[in-house]
């Protein structure tokens, strides 16, 4: 493209490339003798937001389009060359930010430019190489990923464009962006500006992830409080806790100036403190919504997988005992599953979800349990007091750790302990009675059924297990196991 010229209101030579951003590539430019920076947007879903460079009206220190047109694949853009951007003022100072006086103004110039942007657009996508030094201010650029601030639609929301150091929170949890996303990455070049690195350090998209949600940045030190405080609550985790765009430009014109008195001051000081807290607070807060954000994502898929070895179980019995199963209206009640055969009587019931700290006891397992179920096979109460057997089904990674799935498992009285139970063996959910029973130690109760992954072939164990044992029960006299644990119980599960 260099050497070639391309006609909008005026006529620009192309030059060299000078990069990319946003949708388009970057090329200097000539007409008349005055050097610009053209910008050629391919015209593709949503890309027309970056013209919204073209109309933002009297907001200070915006990087100004001095021509526009379009060509048959794109629209173009004609600004000012740069001086230099915000990351090349960073690299020249090597490392050891660019000092307070300096940093300050450039952040008033970034100020200026929000408080003016404020309610109408938002960025979205603000950091160093977005900050162009032009006519002695330094000014915004690269609107490719912005949008009005009351869109709620549009074709292409590039919602889930960000770069990741800069990226506040709510854009890690894909939530919506909004004015207060731009003062968050508005932090991190602050706190770039005085620092020389960034308040999160990855090195990898996953580690910057766990990093803007769940923990807080270092405290600056030698700053004037005011300065300090102000950064640190722009990086607060909790979006309306953040200052207001129209606010940070106020604010940063008292950071050089002295606290008129030492009430003042010590004040101040306090604030300063306050925010560190306040800080720390919003980090449990961000990672308990995260927490909470997690086990619903295991749940829907808990409940998903259950549905279909709910379906693998209920068809084989069905199959192979079709006059035994209750009809669909009286048998999925409650989302249960129930099949009768002579007296006895098998049931699943549907997963529910289970508590974040479900055990209640010290020293439980620490593996997770998402969701319960069971199933069971059930006898008139003989005259012995025997009713039958449950197993517990769990949804857990009680295995390996962060590898989740459904388990059968069941639970017995111990031997030595004088307790009865008219199921044996029996299904508990996760609490303080099976805590004890998967501890180390000795305990009234204990694992009378191993952890059984309920998936490929030792589904059709299970199945063909089931089977047989509704076939025995069908029939009279069927009674509790004769020595339990029936199988061996391998002690695989995490302790």
């Amino acid at each position: 493209m260099q050497g070639t010229s391309v006609q909008l209101k005026r006529l620009w030579k192309i030059g060299e490339r000078l990069g990319g951003g946003g949708f388009g590539q970057v090329y200097a430019a000539t007409c008349d003798g005055e050097d610009g920076a053209i910008k050629f947007v391919r015209k593709l879903p949503g890309a027309q937001r970056e013209l919204l460079f073209v109309d933002l009206g009297a907001a200070r220190n915006i990087v100004p389009v001095i021509d526009q047109g379009e060509t048959d694949d794109a629209w173009v853009i004609v600004m000012p060359r740069a001086e230099k951007s915000l990351r090349d003022l960073l690299d020249e100072a090597g490392g050891g930010g660019i000092g307070t006086g300096a940093g300050v103004g450039v952040l008033t110039d970034i100020a200026q430019a929000l408080g003016d942007l404020s309610g109408r657009v938002v960025h979205r996508d603000l950091k160093p190489e977005n900050v162009l030094l032009v006519d002695g201010r330094w000014c915004l650029a690269d609107f490719g990923i912005s949008r009005f601030a009351d869109a709620t639609t549009a074709p292409d929301t590039r919602k889930f464009a960000k770069t990741p150091s800069y990226a506040a929170p709510e854009q890690w949890r894909d939530e919506r962006a909004t004015s207060a996303t731009d003062a968050y990455a508005f932090g991190v070049i602050a706190y770039e500006l005085v620092t020389g690195r960034r308040p999160f350090a990855g090195p990898d998209i996953p580690d910057l992830r766990e990093q803007h949600l769940h923990q807080t940045p270092a405290l600056l030190q030698n700053l004037p409080v005011t300065l300090a405080a102000m950064i640190m609550e722009c990086l607060y985790k909790q979006a309306e806790a953040r200052p207001a765009g129209t606010d940070l430009e106020r604010r940063l014109a008292g950071v050089l100036v002295p606290a008129p008195t030492p009430g003042l001051s010590r004040l101040q000081a306090a604030h300063h403190q306050h925010v560190g807290k306040r800080a720390e607070d919003e980090r449990s807060a961000s990672q308990a919504v995260s927490e909470s954000e997690r086990r619903a994502r295991l749940l829907n898929a808990a409940r998903q997988n259950y549905t279909g070895i709910f379906g693998s179980i209920r068809a084989a019995l069905s199959e192979a005992a079709p006059s035994a199963a209750v009809p669909p209206t009286v048998a999925s009640r409650d989302g249960q599953w129930t099949m009768r055969l002579g007296e006895a009587t098998v049931r699943m019931i549907s997963p529910t979800a289970t508590s974040a700290d479900p055990w209640g006891r010290p020293g439980h397992p620490p593996f997770d349990v998402i969701a319960v179920a069971d199933i069971s096979l059930r006898i008139p109460c003989n005259r012995y007091g025997y009713e039958g057997r449950s197993h517990a089904l769990w949804y857990c990674d009680a295995l390996e750790e962060g590898r989740f799935g459904w388990y059968e498992l069941a639970f017995m009285q111990h031997p030595l302990t004088a307790r009865t139970s008219s199921l044996a063996p029996f299904a508990l959910g996760p609490g303080p009675e099976s805590a004890g029973a998967l501890s180390s130690g000795m305990d009234v109760l204990q694992v009378a059924w191993p952890f059984t992954r309920l998936t490929g072939e030792d589904l059709d164990e299970v199945i063909s297990r089931w089977a047989g044992w509704l076939a025995d029960a069908s029939s009279p006299g069927w009674s509790q196991p004769g020595v339990m644990p029936e199988v061996e119980v391998p002690q695989v599960w995490r302790r």
